[in-house]
Parts: structure tokens; sequence; C-alpha cells
């Protein structure tokens, strides 16, 4: 029998629903958010016009930084597919210490958690 993930830290718990909310609110394919250094949380749905395509990791990330975010702690997706690697690179251009992102499924069902490393 597998181990099921689940997350343990409320703060992990808010971004996590926070990422099925954002996804929800717009029916887009993705809905992330992260977390910085200071505790501030930032959620964004991913964005699909014909001359704008965003991830919802790169939009969240995105509004973090225009709104002063100098670090991640933790970041949500909630998608039918795990974070790409374009999602991975942007996560390691913020600095931060351990910074994990929590991959869910549509109805927030946790399929997986990555640990990014900001050296690689």
């Amino acid at each position: 029998m597998s181990e099921v993930l689940q997350p343990s830290d409320p703060e992990d718990i808010k971004i996590i629903s926070l990422a099925r909310a954002a996804r929800a609110r717009t029916d887009a394919a993705q809905g992330a958010c992260v977390r910085d250094t200071d505790g501030r949380t930032y959620a964004a749905a991913s964005v699909a016009l014909p001359h704008l395509k965003l991830s919802a990791v790169a939009l969240a990330v995105a509004m973090g930084v225009s709104s002063g975010a100098d670090g991640l702690e933790a970041v949500a997706l909630a998608a039918v597919e795990g974070p790409s690697e374009a999602d991975l690179a942007v996560v390691r251009d913020l600095p931060g210490s351990g910074v994990v992102i929590w991959f869910t499924d549509p109805a927030g069902v946790v399929q997986g958690l990555v640990e990014v490393d900001a050296s690689a």
C-alpha cells in the first residue's frame, strides 16, 4: 500500500486551497499559489490567450515579484499535470531555502511534492 502524501502545515493547506480556488474561479487549466518569505500569498490561474500564454506558477511568481517578494517558501499547483521544467526554473529564480511545490489534481488530492534546489 502506498503512503498518502498530505500537508500538515496549515500554511501549506492554505496555499493548496488558494491554488484550487484560482483554477476553479476561471475554469483554467491550472491554478497556483506561492508563499513568499514574508508569509504573503499570491494566487493565479493560467492564461491561454492567442498572444499571451502563462502558466499559473509563472503568473503567481510574477505577482509576488511585482509586489516586492524577494524569496519563496512554498508553491502549490492545482492541475492535471505536474510542474513543467519552465515552472521549476521560474521558482528557482527567487531565492529560498527548501522551497517545495505541492502538486494536486483539480479536486485537491495531493499527487506529489517537488523540492526545488535553487542551485540547479
